[in-house]
């Protein structure tokens, strides 16, 4: 095989690359297709096929299902085939519905996936091309630098000052060195710095590397069982499953005691076991998985629409109850394009030699795609023909500076430009206007105050430096003794219609909050001009002073963090998340990653780096806060329409489970018979599928939603009671008034239970008066033609089958206005019961 080269990093690239069958061109399109046939996907994850199997078996993997299944084969058996067969028929159309929508929701979402699917630059046929992750192959030669995930483990090739972060796999905190070479057999993991491996990201530098193993042959993929942390659970998905399970053992409590009571009135056993099943799948929310996993794709594919694509789908409901949203200043408070305001020299006056040295460290630098150097490259073009690139030192987090090593002749020139106060650090002298150069420390604290009052512009300041050097080799140890040649003053202006849009988030109730590398005065500028509120700016070295008790009693009360290191955006975060906040965090460089995971939702954007885009939750597909009001909105629409389902299973739920455990006790015969019961359930699942195309009234967009146990426990109690009351009172009409016999009572109320069920969601679903909130097309419409084929089921050939009978006028009379009485009641208790919370 290809990928047996268990100890690849003992041997010379030649030798990889030959037994690889590879070569420094890379592999060709036709030898690339035919290893991925033959290799599989790039990935740890089931096969498209598997999924489908899997999806279809979790439709039917519920205990009480199998053993209702199992009980109606056994029944067949005894003799009473018919029904087992309705049985197994009503089953099977219910677990299809269920797989239908589900499987049509995870389609939608894998489409959508697609659009923001993390890339590799990969060499084949000597032609540089960018393919899905996913379509790496052994034998590719990649491409990397700062900010790409590794695609597989490799070999390098050759690299420039590359870095690499690989916490994920060796727990290592700080980026690993890697350069090619040949090592011992022996060497460790955390120890192969000739090799890239698998789940890692280049923190800065470059690369070119071969790709040795893909898949599940990787060090990642053998420990991935052990690697794959599942994402913190929201709190939607842990209310939805403690209160699922909450409801499934009072039912089956109850069920329990219904077969023992129904056998200890010498019932027949099977009909009571086959009774009790059939009531348990009736009463338990089964459909509330595929409701869930339905809204939220519904939700996703409408937050497509409005350029949102959703990664990871339960952030849909973070998404909607995010009531604060951190987010860096470029390209989201501001246009995102940096433009060159002046080149400064020490005396504050144009200096072309300034502009000329930024232009010569920009144009060659080899590291990531950044605005800073596209910027300086655009604004003013330079003839650098002269000067020849011998070294270059790549920009990192901690030193905040790029380095460019030049030859000209025979002198040899060190570029730098970075941070104002990193690059003085490294200076000891100034070069004034008329050529000289002295001593930097006496004009420190003056140059300091000039970039201040440029800050307070709104500038954001660079310093460009230089130093003469007479080697051609380039090392860290070089950036000492340089000459402070001046300033570089850049500036973004704040978008024009920024100022509407965050008095358009604080109208749905989400803080805006700043949080930026750049000086304070320059935070202070943009603040100001964006109308963020007025609060103190909280900095880099002010917060690390604080203790974690003394950030959590602050990070409420302030909106701008300024000169913030990457390693403290995380810290702010989790202060948010710890002082009662939903938080959100939009951010789209290398070193977001940490704040992205820490984040109740990370938010990244298309054209972020590649660690950014897999950390996210939800990617954006243009950098604008515009585009998160649209997905806030449709957020918070997915939620409401969730706990519509939620409302509507428990009150009925909790309802019918008096309501079936008194009559069955006081009737000499069952109340339904158990497929009366199954299709009973299958009606009402129609209607509720086509709750995520529902609509939202205003007020529940308006402001963030969380889960609320305690209210749904309390919706439930009282509307479960009022719909016991009003089932009671059709047994009561059905026997003391109308005297039916079993079939016309069974008859009766399966009409009853059916159409009441569906018509309450029509109440449910909104706050206001169902008359006043119109439904959604789908759901009105399929409320209707339900409530029509259960009116009509008992007069057609299949009636005597499922055991219904004909009833008269009387009856249908009767049970119409029982349900009108019920609705009626049911949306004045709705008005008292908010009018209570709100008092």
């Amino acid at each position: 095989m290809l990928q047996d080269l268990p100890s690849f990093w003992c041997l010379p690239a030649a030798q990889v690359l030959d037994q690889l069958k590879s070569s420094l061109q890379g592999l060709s399109q036709a030898e690339a297709q035919q290893r991925l046939t033959q290799y599989g996907t790039n990935s740890l994850k089931q096969k498209r096929q598997s999924h489908t199997l899997v999806l279809l078996l979790n439709q039917f993997k519920s205990p009480i299902i199998l053993i209702l299944i199992a009980a109606a084969i056994l029944s067949s058996f005894l003799g009473d085939a018919l029904d087992a067969v309705i049985i197994l028929a009503i089953v099977l159309v219910s677990g299809l519905l269920g797989f239908w929508q589900e499987r049509g929701a995870a389609d939608a979402i894998q489409k959508l996936l697609a659009l923001v699917e993390v890339k590799a630059r990969i060499l084949r046929e000597g032609q540089l091309q960018d393919i899905a992750i996913a379509d790496v192959v052994p034998g590719d030669v990649v491409q990397v630098s700062a900010g790409d995930s590794i695609p597989g483990d490799c070999l390098i090739l050759e690299s420039q000052m590359l870095s690499v972060d690989e916490a994920t796999l060796t727990g290592e905190t700080y980026p690993v060195s890697k350069e090619p070479g040949v090592l011992p057999v022996e060497t460790g993991l955390s120890q192969r710095i000739n090799s890239l491996l698998m789940g890692t990201h280049v923190v800065s530098g470059s690369a070119q590397a071969v790709v040795v193993h893909t898949g599940k042959l990787t060090e990642f993929g053998k420990v991935s069982e052990r690697l794959k942390f599942r994402p913190p659970e929201t709190e939607f998905e842990s209310g939805i499953r403690k209160f699922g399970y909450f409801l499934v053992e009072v039912t089956l409590i109850l069920v329990v005691l219904i077969f023992a009571a129904n056998v200890y009135l010498q019932r027949p056993m099977l009909d009571s076991f086959l009774f009790s099943l059939a009531l348990a799948v009736g009463l338990t929310p089964q459909l509330l998985p595929a409701i869930v996993s339905i809204n939220l794709s519904h939700g996703a594919k409408q937050m497509a629409t409005r350029q949102v694509i959703v990664k990871r789908l339960p952030a849909i409901e973070n998404f909607g109850s995010m009531n604060v949203l951190c987010s860096d200043k470029t390209g989201t408070l501001t246009d995102g394009t940096v433009r060159i305001r002046s080149a400064l020299d020490v005396d504050g006056n144009e200096s072309q030699q300034v502009l000329f040295y930024a232009y010569l460290n920009a144009a060659t630098e080899s590291g990531y795609v950044n605005p800073i150097d596209e910027a300086i490259r655009t604004h003013q073009t330079f003839d650098i023909s002269a000067y020849q690139k011998l070294g270059e030192i790549p920009y990192d987090f901690n030193r905040k500076r790029l380095s460019i090593l030049f030859a000209k002749e025979s002198d040899r020139l060190l570029v730098t430009k970075g941070s104002l106060t990193n690059i003085l650090d490294i200076c000891t002298s100034v070069k004034q206007a008329d050529g000289t150069a002295v001593d930097l420390e006496p004009l420190r604290s003056q140059i300091q105050q000039r970039a201040e009052m440029l800050g307070s512009e709104g500038s954001r300041i660079l310093g460009v430096a230089y130093r003469s050097l007479t080697t051609d080799e380039l090392s860290i140890q070089d950036e000492t003794n340089l000459t402070f040649l001046g300033y570089l003053a850049l500036y973004d202006p704040p978008k024009s219609d920024i100022k509407g849009t965050i008095a358009d988030l604080a109208a749905l109730g989400v803080t805006l909050k700043m949080i930026t590398g750049d000086s304070h005065a320059v935070a202070a500028s943009i603040a100001q001009q964006v109308g963020l509120l007025k609060t103190p700016i909280l900095t880099g070295a002010a917060l690390q002073k604080l203790s974690d008790a003394a950030l959590l009693h602050q990070v409420n009360q302030v909106n701008v963090f300024a000169e913030v290191e990457p390693n403290q955006k995380e810290r702010i975060i989790v202060a948010l998340k710890k002082a009662g906040n939903v938080v959100g965090y939009m951010g789209d460089g290398i070193n977001d990653a940490s704040a992205l995971y820490a984040a109740d939702v990370g938010i990244s954007v298309d054209t972020a780096v590649d660690v950014a885009k897999e950390a996210a939750d939800i990617v954006l597909m243009q950098k604008d806060l515009d585009v998160l009001l649209g997905g806030i909105k449709s957020g918070r629409t997915t939620f409401a329409n969730t706990l519509k389902y939620v409302f509507m299973a428990t009150s009925a739920n909790f309802g019918n489970m008096f309501s079936m455990a008194g009559v069955s006790l006081m009737l000499p015969f069952l109340p339904l018979l158990p497929k009366q019961i199954l299709l009973t359930n299958l009606f009402t699942d129609f209607p509720e599928m086509t709750i995520a195309t529902d609509r939202v009234d205003q007020e529940q967009v308006t402001r963030p939603h969380r889960w609320d146990i305690r209210f749904i426990r309390n919706f439930m109690l009282v509307f479960g009671l009022l719909s016991s009351v009003f089932d009671y009172l059709t047994f009561a009409a059905l026997l003391l008034l109308l005297h039916a016999d079993p079939a016309q009572f069974r008859t009766g109320w399966f009409m009853e239970s059916v159409i009441s069920a569906s018509i309450i969601v029509l109440v449910f679903r909104t706050h206001q008066s169902m008359f006043h909130s119109k439904p959604s097309p789908y759901l009105f419409w399929t409320t209707i033609a339900i409530d029509i084929v259960t009116v009509i089921l008992p007069y057609t050939p299949l009636a005597p089958l499922l055991g219904f009978q004909p009833l008269s006028i009387e009856f249908l009379l009767v049970l119409l206005a029982i349900v009108a009485l019920y609705i009626l009641s049911a949306e004045i208790v709705k008005q008292l019961f908010y009018q209570h919370l709100q008092v």
